[in-house]
C-alpha cells in the first residue's frame, strides 16, 4: 500500500488507497473520509474502459455476423438474452443500493457490465 503525504490547513493528512477506494486519514482526528474526487476519477476510468471494451465486442460480433456460419443465429440469440439478463441485474443492483441508502449503485453496475463484456471478449476470441 503506497502512502502519499500532503498538508491540509496545517494538519498532517495521509492519503491511502484501500480495497474500498481512496480515503484521507486525519492524524489529528483519527478519522477516515472518502475522497469524492477519487470516486469521480475511478468512475470515469471504469466508464471509459467499459466503452473501449464494448467497442471491441461490437467489432468482434459484427465480424462474426458478416462471415456467417452455423452458429451466427445462436450468437445473436445469446447476445439478446445476455443483454436482458444484464439489464435486470443492473436494475436490481441500483434498487438495492438505493434502498440501502448507498450511492455506489452506478459504480457496481459499471463493474458488472465490465465483467460481462470481458467474458464476451474471451468467448468471441476462442
Amino acid at each position: 500500500m503506497k502512502l502519499l503525504q500532503c498538508s491540509k490547513k496545517g494538519s498532517e493528512m495521509i492519503r491511502r488507497l484501500t480495497p474500498d477506494g481512496p480515503y484521507e486519514l486525519s492524524e489529528d482526528e483519527g478519522t477516515m473520509t472518502k475522497n469524492s474526487f477519487f470516486d469521480f476519477a475511478g468512475m470515469a476510468f471504469e466508464s471509459t474502459m467499459l466503452a473501449i471494451e464494448s467497442q471491441q465486442v461490437i467489432a468482434m460480433r459484427l465480424t462474426k455476423f458478416a462471415f456467417g456460419g452455423p452458429d451466427v443465429q445462436r450468437e445473436a440469440e445469446l447476445m439478446v438474452s445476455e443483454k436482458l439478463d444484464s439489464m435486470a441485474e443492473a436494475s436490481r443492483m441500483l434498487m438495492m443500493s438505493a434502498l440501502g441508502g448507498k450511492s455506489d449503485g452506478a459504480t457496481k453496475v459499471v463493474k458488472h457490465y465490465r465483467k460481462k463484456v470481458s467474458a464476451n471478449v474471451k468467448s468471441l476470441s476462442s
